[in-house]
């Protein structure tokens, strides 16, 4: 599946952008407003060339003492930028967002233009159903029943270890 056939591709909100010398208060302030994990800092011609996060104000602001009235974006900002196009494979790029430990990934056209942002979970949601089905057909395949029936047992499992151990606990 590509990048682009996914609902959030298009349903999600527009991208939060800064350009590089608006400071860290103004970020933090506009992200928190709109529960913003991440924003693209981008170049007057809307190119991506940085990525600031809730992670970078922690680490390359807070932890260093570094002042949000006066210290600018470009200063925290993540560079080494990963962009993907809309064409790129959903699951290619979620296995390399798991690998070298990010979140956010900005989305742009063949010129390189910012045109949106995909979380890990906007992809993680395409995977669980997918991961579901897999789980039934390999139940079907080493147990030959019916995965409801299967899923119904594990259920059921699950609910009466909890309650022996919840007695236990209380004992």
């Amino acid at each position: 599946m590509q990048i682009k056939d996914r609902p959030e591709y298009t349903r999600k909100a527009s991208v939060m952008t800064f350009t590089p010398d608006e400071t860290v208060l103004t970020a933090v302030q506009a992200m928190s407003e709109k529960n913003y994990g991440a924003a693209v800092v981008i170049s007057p011609d809307r190119k991506p060339i940085g990525i600031v996060t809730e992670r970078d104000f922690m680490r390359r602001l807070l932890s260093k003492g570094l002042d949000p009235n006066t210290t600018p974006v470009s200063a925290i900002m993540t560079s080494d930028l990963k962009l993907a196009k809309g064409d790129d494979n959903l699951v290619d790029w979620l296995r390399q967002m798991s690998n070298d430990r990010f979140r956010h990934l900005p989305v742009v056209d063949d010129d390189g233009t910012l045109i949106g942002i995909m979380s890990q979970g906007d992809f993680v949601s395409y995977t669980w159903p997918e991961l579901i089905d897999r789980v039934k057909d390999k139940a079907r395949a080493t147990f030959g029943v019916n995965p409801s029936i299967f899923f119904g047992l594990a259920v059921f499992v699950v609910i009466a270890l909890t309650g022996i151990f919840a007695l236990l606990l209380t004992k």
